[in-house]
């Protein structure tokens, strides 16, 4: 199953990060929808997986940039 299994470690990460990011934005007042269209209005380019890491380890720098993206909605 390792060819298998590859490809769909991919998948099973993404959607970690975005159970991590939604979490973490609803704390915040925000949907993940919600975040993630305000980042693309903002021009805030980060992938998921880094906002997911600050999510965990840095809630303050996401909380500023939940603010960032809420601004621009």
């Amino acid at each position: 199953y390792a060819y298998r299994d590859r490809r769909r470690r991919k998948r099973d990460f993404r959607r970690l990060w975005i159970s991590r990011i939604n979490a973490a934005a609803r704390l915040n007042g925000v949907s993940y929808s919600q975040l993630i269209h305000g980042l693309g209005k903002a021009e805030i380019t980060v992938n998921r997986k880094v906002l997911a890491d600050l999510a965990v380890r840095d809630p303050g720098a996401f909380t500023a940039v939940v603010e960032q993206a809420k601004a621009h909605l």
